[in-house]
């Protein structure tokens, strides 16, 4: 080859090398992306909030007096039996201790019922004087009555005289027997509040209280010894195996809800989903302040378990459960993930993989749920579509699988 050709070829190649190598350079490459494919499967709508399981019919025993309550000896969980078991023994609170100055007070009180007392005595035996002479003056006249020296008019004045004093000698007794009765009092309110207090257990003074219902304690309110008011509540009682679920749903939500709907029940503990039915939606809402600190209004659901107790029998009072209110459910639906769709002009829309380039697809979504959307049309199923598109992703631009990479 002349050496004319080979200097000019030479530059030439470099030249044509380096063109391609920028080409390649460049060139466009495939967007890797994460794919899923659209299926036909079982698709549920549902409304899913957390629960709490309660037992549907719970006794609150409440102290019927104020007094001093005994140890209460049994346990949570204990069974009772409806007349029998004896849930709480109720004795009169001890006396309370008395200061210099109230003693003082007492014991004036005292001196003055003793007094009193002194009194009403001399009462009684001036009664008792003026009504012997009463008499003694009506048997006197009865015997001039006779002889007819006196008036029937002067022996009747002596007979009114006689029952005259004889009510006044009644009344000054029954007077004498309330001041008894009242130095009796002082002079117990005058005692010592530990000789009272012996004197007190040496006698059957206590109330107990009964358990009104057969069933199982669920809970203690006063273990301990102590002083209770009338109403206090004590212990309650109830029957674990009668359970109910209460579901605080947002009021949206409730407004959708049906009494008979289906429910599933999860994150109970079990490997299994349990089944229910919404029993009542109550007809008031209340605030509640969410973890966020949003108040919220909520409403509650009462749902019943629909399977056999031997399924949920470790269930107990208070238990947390996830439910999930079926709204509509479809044995064969075409699914899409939820976080491959995107609103296009309004419009429902997603990118579909054909031949390696991602395609925007417009599709018709119905029924929606936490993870998934049912497509109505626009797709078929196998379709493979992109998951999380970002915007480096356009119609027509290569993709490729992101674990093919």
């Amino acid at each position: 080859m002349p050496g004319y050709l080979r200097k000019a070829i030479i530059p030439g190649g470099g030249l044509t090398l380096l063109v391609a190598g920028l080409l390649f350079a460049f060139w466009p490459k495939p967007v890797p992306v994460s794919l899923a494919t659209a299926e036909r499967q079982p698709m549920l709508v549902t409304i899913e909030d957390e629960g709490e399981t309660r037992v549907r019919e719970i006794y609150t025993i409440s102290s019927p007096l104020s007094g001093h309550v005994a140890r209460f000896g049994g346990h949570v969980g204990d069974s009772v039996t409806a007349g029998e078991t004896v849930v709480a023994s109720i004795r009169p609170t001890d006396p309370t201790l008395h200061d210099v100055r109230t003693h003082s007070e007492l014991a004036a009180a005292v001196k003055a019922a003793e007094a009193a007392r002194d009194l009403a005595s001399a009462q009684v035996a001036n009664a008792e004087a003026t009504h012997d002479f009463a008499q003694a003056e009506y048997a006197r006249g009865v015997k001039l009555a006779e002889r007819g020296t006196v008036s029937p008019s002067v022996l009747d004045r002596n007979r009114m005289e006689v029952r005259t004093k004889e009510a006044a000698l009644m009344e000054a007794r029954a007077a004498l027997r309330v001041r008894d009765f009242q130095l009796q009092r002082a002079r117990m309110t005058l005692r010592d509040p530990a000789a009272v207090w012996e004197a007190a257990n040496d006698e059957p003074c206590c109330v107990e209280v009964r358990a009104p219902v057969s069933g199982t304690i669920l809970r203690v309110y006063r273990e301990s010894e102590a002083v209770v008011q009338a109403g206090a509540p004590l212990v309650e009682i109830g029957d674990p195996t009668d359970l109910e679920i209460v579901v605080d749903l947002l009021s949206t939500d409730a407004v959708s809800v049906s009494p008979r709907d289906e429910v599933l029940i999860d994150g109970w503990g079990g490997a299994q989903s349990l089944k229910g039915r919404v029993r009542r939606i109550e007809p008031y809402g209340f605030t509640k302040v969410s973890a966020l600190g949003i108040e919220e209004q909520r409403v509650k659901v009462i749902v019943d378990f629909t399977d056999p107790p031997a399924l949920w029998q470790r269930l107990g009072h208070g238990y947390r459960v996830v439910t999930r209110i079926v709204r509509w459910r479809r044995a064969d639906a075409l699914q899409v993930p939820l976080s491959a769709l995107f609103r296009v002009r309004g419009a429902w829309s997603l990118f579909k993989v054909q031949d390696g380039r991602a395609r925007l697809t417009r599709v018709e979504v119905g029924h929606m749920n936490q993870r998934s959307a049912e497509i109505l049309s626009g797709l078929e199923a196998g379709d493979s579509l992109v998951l999380h598109p970002s915007d480096s992703i356009e119609d027509g631009i290569k993709v490729v699988a992101r674990d093919a990479n």
